[in-house]
């Protein structure tokens, strides 16, 4: 449970919601949720020892608990990264480890990227680069996903023309399905789109579709940020995270990846394990995409707690 949690207003009238927990005297970790839309869950601070850090989450732009809900306007990667550096100075850290998974593992790298100066550790799981073929394996019909789920890729791209070719259009197609005046088929396309992605994140899938156990706030965040983000590349240039990992060359790095992730593509961590060639990858064999993995899982905490033993400075 947070021990403290409090409003920010950022830029252009968005306001996040930000918790604290753990130790204020601790190690400063900031938790980047994935999505884009996802959102901080109650038990975020799950990796952390909260006797030794100090650990800071945030709602990022139109999701959670931050105001305003599904706003899509100022919504992009280079806004999420503002917001995280004037959290940074707002609570007067001067450094600071980055902690994100899937989505958030994309943010956290472009934000250490844009301000190494801050970062002293990046603990990165599920790779996603957010380059032309990470988007084609997640959304296309000859993308990696669909073949190994090809059942529940039909079950995703039924709702959408069948001219629609390439990612950006599958994109496209679904977020004016979600801007569709028919309120019915406005949140079949959300459940679908929640649906195809909670499909393909364990490596033994749920019973039953993620749809069903979710609000229906979470669906409609996490669907509409997501396409929003994907149709327009992750408002992040081609390849731009490993063009720019000499930037980041000397914050150490810890990745954790699932051998058999079907959201995010294991050679991805592997590319970015040799642009970085002083971080450290970890392949997990049992593990697929979700940090719910038992090994993913057990292998954060792992680092986690080891990393808080390392002599260092606290901010």
């Amino acid at each position: 449970m947070p021990n403290h949690s409090f409003k920010f207003p950022v830029s252009n009238e968005h306001i996040l919601h930000v918790e604290e927990a753990g130790n204020p005297n601790g190690i400063p970790v900031l938790f980047l949720h994935g999505g884009p839309g996802a959102g901080i869950n109650a038990n975020f601070q799950w990796a952390f020892n909260p006797e030794q850090y100090h650990i800071i989450g945030f709602d990022q732009r139109g999701c959670g608990q931050s105001q305003p809900f599904g706003e899509l306007e100022h919504n992009t990667t280079a806004d999420l990264i503002e917001d995280i550096e004037a959290l940074r100075q707002h609570l007067n850290i001067s450094t600071w480890h980055v902690f994100g998974g899937s989505w958030g593992a994309t943010l956290a790298l472009c934000y250490a990227i844009a301000h190494p100066e801050a970062v002293t550790r990046l603990i990165l799981r599920g790779i996603f680069l957010a380059r032309q073929q990470d988007f084609d394996w997640f959304l296309e019909p000859n993308g990696g996903a669909a073949q190994v789920f090809p059942d529940a890729y039909i079950n995703f791209s039924k709702s959408i023309p069948s001219h629609s070719e390439g990612s950006k259009q599958i994109s496209q197609a679904y977020y004016e399905l979600f801007n569709s005046n028919d309120e019915t088929v406005s949140k079949n396309a959300l459940s679908a789109w929640f649906d195809w992605e909670g499909a393909i994140s364990k490596l033994i899938p749920d019973q039953q579709q993620s749809s069903t156990t979710a609000s229906n706030q979470q669906v409609k965040s996490l669907a509409l940020l997501e396409c929003h983000y994907l149709k327009h590349q992750c408002f992040i240039p081609e390849n731009h995270i490993l063009n720019s990992a000499h930037k980041i060359v000397n914050i150490p790095t810890h990745i954790v990846h699932g051998r058999y992730d079907m959201v995010c593509q294991v050679s991805a961590a592997y590319q970015l394990h040799k642009a970085l060639p002083r971080s450290e990858l970890f392949i997990i064999n049992d593990g697929g995409h979700s940090a719910s993995e038992p090994g993913i899982k057990s292998k954060l905490i792992e680092i986690m707690d080891a990393l808080a033993k390392q002599p260092q400075s606290t901010s």
